[in-house]
C-alpha cells in the first residue's frame, strides 16, 4: 500500500467530504465529525455504481510520537527498494443512512479500517516518501459491521485499480 497521510478537516479528510456529502453535518455541533487524530488513507474504488470502499491505516499514537531517527531509518531501506511488512488489527464496516434527506451523494460506504499494532514508523516514512509498505491485516469477523461473504470480497476489490468517487 502507500499511504497518505492525512489531518483532520484537510482537503483529503474522509470525515469532513465524503461522509458529509452523504450523511450531512453533525446536527448538533453544526461540524463534520472529527476524527481527532492524523490517520493515513490508502486506497479507494468502486464496489458497484452505489457502493464504494475507502481504506484506512489508523495508527496507535500520533506520528509526532515517532522517533524522527528511525522515521529516517525506513526512507532510507525505501529508497534502497526494501518494502517493510507493518501489522494490524482490522475491520469493514459497511453502512449507508436510513433516508437520504441531508445527503447529496447518497451511497453505500465500504470502510476498510486499519488498526496499527506494529509499524508506525514504516507507514510514516512512506507517506512522507512517497513509498509502500505491505500490510499484514488481520481482519475481525465478529467486530466487522458487514458479512463474512462481504469480508470475503476484500481480496478481489483491494486488485482493483484505484478509483475515486463518482459522485451522482
Amino acid at each position: 500500500m502507500k499511504p497518505e497521510l492525512v489531518a483532520p478537516n484537510d482537503g483529503r479528510d474522509y470525515f469532513s467530504h465524503e461522509q458529509v456529502a452523504t450523511w450531512g453535518i453533525d446536527s448538533f455541533w453544526g461540524l463534520p465529525e472529527n476524527p481527532r487524530t492524523f490517520y493515513y488513507r490508502t486506497f479507494e474504488t468502486t464496489v458497484e455504481s452505489d457502493e464504494h470502499l475507502y481504506e484506512f491505516v489508523v495508527p496507535m499514537v500520533p506520528p509526532s510520537w515517532n522517533d524522527r531517527e528511525r522515521v529516517q531509518h525506513y526512507r532510507d531501506l525505501m529508497d534502497r527498494g526494501v518494502t517493510p511488512t507493518a501489522i494490524a488489527l482490522s475491520t469493514l464496516d459497511i453502512c449507508q443512512p436510513a433516508i437520504d434527506d441531508d445527503s447529496t451523494d447518497y451511497y453505500c460506504h465500504w470502510g476498510l479500517s486499519h488498526f496499527l499494532l506494529d509499524g508506525h514508523h514504516k507507514l510514516e516514512a512512506a507517506a512522507r516518501s512517497g513509498g509502500t509498505v505491505q500490510l499484514l491485516a488481520l481482519v475481525s469477523l465478529d467486530h466487522s459491521l458487514a458479512l463474512p461473504e462481504d469480508v470475503a470480497r476484500l481480496p478481489e476489490l483491494l486488485a482493483r485499480l484505484r478509483a475515486g468517487r463518482a459522485s451522482a
